[in-house]
């Protein structure tokens, strides 16, 4: 996909270079290029490096079987090749800046193809502008951008097989879910939806379906021999010690949520200190991932209420917290342990005068308020996509099923970050949904 072509495209380019510079200007600023995971993404590199060995611990301290599958292997890699050289994270944000940059023009290049007026790029950099995270991304040491990386060229793989009906392109889908999955595991359980996105969309063309079905299980099957791997080194067939960590983790919130913080952190402190106690990887990931049945399973409708609710929430999530991490405004000692500094929790105890003292205390909360304002516009203009017949069917059911996976595998955890692999897409909807309802009403007129 040719990203250059008129003046047009240099123009979008350079501003959005620009906003890349600003940020990372800040970043140098502020020096907070960390989150809470960093550190194990640094770890494995360094020990890919120096003992050819993917693990996500300290390896001076005892190996545990947890660190062998926590972190997928690419994002590491991907630090690996710059630790080669330098070890110098500095020098890896350049690359994700970058990696930035490309994501966004391509992904104003595939709504182009598909649409969207080119007139209209001033209120796709409006959205895009309008939300930090992208940038606040770019500058953490953090698999995101790669994630989303791969997401927008799976994204753009599936519009040219929608609109060829080529092998070719399935076999790059299926390339890039791969790639996206080792980076990290939120994705493959998409492998089993990847297979039958394949097969409607080679139903559509009239396509026999043996070749397009060995084509759309080669994620699968790259899952699987993965989770064989996992078994040679931890006695548990599986592809993430993650998974059996969000099992419970999930029902931290959830019950914070319904009986308050205290207990909420009582419940996960309980219940991490039980599957501790067992000896066996196998035996405490089994264990986690019962335990997680057996709560939702106990808790079935007000739980889903409850994940669905939030899950809603990710679409105009204005991360102030990420905004004040990236400031150094906050700590994430602060963010995991302060139960009485939030926002709800203020206009909760002290009613709407207790705000004056928060919004004093909290000067980003207006960059919040203003990115909020944007992300309901965004949702707006999403809704405006979805609604808009000249799009088609195909087209809005894979941005719907995408989106939408996204949303609930973040559930009640939902974040800015968490968003981020399809916040691209998201935006570039929206700012195709609202320049159709405007080129339509300036046709009427």
């Amino acid at each position: 996909m040719q990203l250059f072509k008129d003046r047009k495209d240099v123009t979008f380019a350079c501003i959005i270079v620009l906003v890349h510079v600003v940020f990372f200007l800040l970043a140098c600023r502020y020096a907070r290029i960390y989150m809470g995971d960093s550190y194990e993404y640094i770890y494995e590199a360094c020990n890919i490096k120096n003992l050819f060995f993917c693990y996500s611990g300290n390896p001076v301290l005892p190996i545990e079987p947890e660190y062998m599958t926590q972190r997928q292997p690419l994002y590491p890699l991907l630090l690996m090749g710059v630790y080669l050289f330098a070890v110098n994270n500095w020098i890896v944000l350049l690359i994700q800046n970058l990696l930035s940059v490309f994501n966004i023009l391509y992904v104003r290049k595939l709504f182009l193809s598909v649409g969207f007026n080119a007139k209209y790029d001033r209120l796709l950099l409006l959205l895009l502008v309008a939300y930090p995270a992208q940038f606040i991304n770019a500058n953490t040491i953090a698999p995101d951008i790669l994630l989303q990386t791969f997401t927008v060229l799976y994204a753009g793989a599936f519009v040219k097989l929608y609109n060829s009906g080529q092998l070719k392109d399935a076999a790059w889908m299926s390339l890039w879910l791969i790639a996206g999955v080792f980076v990290k595991p939120v994705l493959y359980p998409f492998v089993i939806v990847h297979v039958v996105i394949i097969l409607l969309v080679f139903r559509k063309h009239k396509a026999q379906l043996q070749r397009p079905m060995a084509m759309a299980v080669l994620p699968l099957c790259a899952v699987l021999l993965y989770n064989y791997s996992n078994y040679t080194r931890t006695g548990k067939f599986h592809f993430s010690s993650n998974q059996s960590f969000n099992a419970i983790y999930y029902f931290k919130a959830y019950y914070i949520a319904t009986q308050g913080v205290d207990s909420g952190d009582r419940f996960i402190a309980n219940e991490r200190k039980a599957i501790a106690a067992m000896p066996e990887y196998k035996d405490r990931y089994d264990a986690a991932n019962e335990r997680g049945m057996t709560l939702l399973k106990q808790h079935f409708v007000s739980y889903m209420w409850f994940h669905v609710r939030n899950a809603g929430r990710i679409f105009i999530e204005p991360g102030k917290a990420e905004i004040d991490l990236f400031t150094g405004k906050l700590t994430y000692g602060k963010l995991y342990t302060d139960k009485n500094g939030g926002f709800f929790s203020v206009l909760k105890q002290n009613g709407i005068l207790g705000l004056n003292g928060y919004v004093a205390a909290n000067p980003s909360l207006i960059v919040a308020i203003v990115v909020l304002l944007f992300n309901l516009l965004r949702a707006w203009g999403m809704m405006l996509f979805f609604f808009d017949k000249r799009i088609s069917r195909g087209l809005k059911g894979f941005v719907f099923v995408i989106v939408a996976y996204f949303a609930m595998a973040a559930g009640p955890i939902a974040n800015t970050r968490y968003f981020l692999p399809v916040s691209l897409i998201a935006i570039g909807c929206a700012a195709m949904g609202w320049g159709n309802k405007l080129q339509h009403k300036t046709i009427k007129s």
